[in-house]
């Protein structure tokens, strides 16, 4: 089959709030996980130097911090971050009904 579908919200979430759809589409190399946030929602600091995979971060409804390396970068509606494989990253959400998607790939 050439191509491969899902409904983000049909994927049972692997953490409160956090769609992971690699395995849901198939995909070989690429990552793709959708958050769905309220107000204090914190991740865990970590890294993908073992992986290779270089993240981006594309925040499409609410407001969220991504503490990158130390630096934190405030993100509103349509910012997107591109983080290094060996890069330390941290992400917390600061409003209700807040909605990321990450993709990720070495």
């Amino acid at each position: 089959m050439a191509y491969d579908a899902t409904a983000y919200d049909d994927v049972e979430p692997r953490a409160p709030g956090m769609y992971f759809l690699r395995d849901a589409l198939d995909c070989e190399g690429l990552g793709v996980t959708v958050v769905e946030a309220d107000d204090g929602w914190d991740g865990m600091e970590h890294d993908h130097a073992e992986d290779g995979q270089e993240e981006v971060y594309v925040l499409i409804h609410g407001e969220a911090t991504l503490t990158v390396d130390g630096d934190a970068v405030e993100l509103g509606p349509g910012d997107a971050v591109r983080v290094d494989a060996d890069s330390t990253r941290d992400l917390s959400f600061s409003a209700d009904g807040s909605k990321m998607i990450i993709a990720g790939a070495p």
